[in-house]
Order: structure tokens, then sequence, then C-alpha cells
């Protein structure tokens, strides 16, 4: 059977600070990021099946993404370990939708963090292919399995 590519594409908004970085960025700054979700897998050929024809349903795929990433990231600030202390009083997060992540939150690290949540949500058959993190309309970064085996 042939193997093919499907894509899902979310959007959503998420704040980050770049510890110790030179430049604007080490100031907490937002952006509206669009993660493009390409999954590879082979079209279901039970032709009794309701999923027939499809690789993975494009709604299942989309609440399995809104439930692990964009809900959880959207409207959302994400710090590295190294800043948390700043955003918390204790142990308590000063903002109720806080990500405090052991890596600098850069769109290259956001985007391989995302792959490693996604891998595992994904039905049998339905391999994560690559996923591709805007940042602005003309910067992203880019994660491919082939890349990461």
């Amino acid at each position: 059977m042939t193997k093919i590519r499907v894509t899902k594409i979310f959007e959503f908004d998420t704040a980050h600070a770049l510890h110790n970085y030179d430049g604007l960025c080490s100031n907490i700054h937002g952006h509206t990021y669009k993660l493009h979700v390409t999954v590879i897998g082979e079209p279901v050929s039970d032709v009794n099946s309701p999923k027939y024809g499809m690789v993975v349903d494009f709604g299942v795929l989309k609440n399995k993404i809104k439930e692990n990433i964009v809900d959880k990231f959207d409207h959302s600030i994400i710090v590295s370990r190294s800043e948390a202390s700043s955003f918390t009083d204790g142990d308590k997060p000063i903002f109720r939708r806080l990500h405090i992540v052991d890596f600098q939150p850069t769109a290259e690290n956001i985007v391989a963090h995302f792959a490693s949540l996604i891998k595992p949500l994904l039905p049998e058959g339905v391999e994560l292919f690559s996923l591709r993190l805007y940042e602005t309309s003309t910067s992203f970064a880019e994660w491919y399995a082939s890349d990461n085996c």
C-alpha cells in the first residue's frame, strides 16, 4: 500500500523569555505560533471501516493536538528552569499558565519538545513525520523524524 502524509495546522499564542540571551528576546515577549503537524501512514484499506481511505481522521488528530498542545500552551508563558525563580513565589507559580522547562525555550527546542509530546498520542500505524513551528510569519523551526532516528 502507498504511504501518505497528511498535515493539520494549529495556531496559538504563547510568551517566552530566553535566559542569558544577548538581544531583545531575553525579555518576556509573545508570538502567535503556527504548528504544522505532519503524520505518515497507509490509508485504511478495510472498505467496511468508517475510516476507509484515511491515514488518520483529521478530527482525531485535531482533538489530540488541541488537548495536549494548543489548550496547554495557548496564552501561557514558557521559561527555562534557570529563570523559574523569577516566575514563582516559592514553589507556587505567579502565573496560572506557566511552563517551566529543562531547556532554553527557543523555537528549535520547543518544536523538539512538541515532537516528544505528540509521538505517543498517535494511533497505531500512524507516525509523526515532521513538525514545523512558525514563530513569526517568516521564521520557523522544523523537526523531522528521519533526522532523529
